[in-house]
């Protein structure tokens, strides 16, 4: 399994923010949904080594995230909800920065290759800080797959982006997740139908449903993904 997560649960003083969770996500693209304060972003900080866990394991790329988080976090590319950014930085020169912190030798080309797959090309000579929120957005895409990791975690990762913008990169997440394990959060239910091929759904810190989209909606009755989605955390 690229990711196993057995009873994880995360307690700030008497709130559980996640409640003792187990699932297991395989190379392509899982769909992780639930409203918010469900617990979605908490349990990505936690895979990801960014918050420990209150109780429970899990691994990723079979390592341990609270014995071998070094070794997670070199498999994991992290997009999380608030994109962290420096805007002062140019676009390449951001990438650079990323490349370095990962040790990539000659990372050039590599570079070049991420600015293409994220759409970059117009903006790439700008500042950050002069770019649209659509656009940063690409940045912390470009940033998260530049060291080609195993794993992405992947929070809203389609934030700003107009309509045009989301056909490359919901394709760009398709080809990833051939090859990839990829967590995606997003609260665009189209989005989930066009690019994942399992769904977890949590509500107030538990998981509700985990299963194929075709299974969840076969187990439904044929309702849709939204009408599945309100059903089930709407108490």
């Amino acid at each position: 399994m690229s990711i196993s997560v057995q009873g994880l649960t995360k307690v700030y003083g008497s709130q559980k923010a996640v409640d003792n969770i187990s699932f297991t996500a395989q190379p392509g693209v899982l769909g992780f949904l639930g409203p918010n304060g469900a617990g979605k972003s908490t349990t990505m900080k936690m895979l990801t080594g960014f918050v420990p866990q209150t109780s429970g394991t899990a691994t990723v790329a079979g390592f341990d995230i609270n014995t071998q988080s070094l070794e997670v976090r070199s498999r994991i590319g992290y997009l999380p909800e608030n994109n962290p950014l420096y805007l002062d930085m140019y676009v390449k020169e951001s990438l650079a920065f990323i490349a370095g912190i990962h040790g990539m030798k000659e990372p050039a080309l590599r570079i070049a290759e991420v600015i293409e797959l994220t759409g970059l090309q117009p903006e790439q000579h700008k500042k950050i800080g002069q770019l649209s929120r659509g656009y940063r957005q690409r940045v912390g895409l470009a940033q998260a797959i530049l060291h080609n990791p195993e794993v992405l975690i992947l929070d809203e990762p389609t934030s700003g982006l107009d309509p045009n913008q989301l056909i490359g990169i919901r394709q760009l997440i398709r080809d990833l997740g051939k090859t990839k394990t990829i967590i995606l959060s997003t609260h665009i239910m189209q989005e989930v139908e066009a690019v994942c091929n399992q769904v977890i759904i949590i509500n107030k810190g538990k998981i509700v449903a985990d299963d194929t989209l075709k299974g969840l909606t076969d187990v439904h009755k044929g309702q849709s993904l939204e009408q599945i989605f309100i059903s089930l955390t709407n108490n």
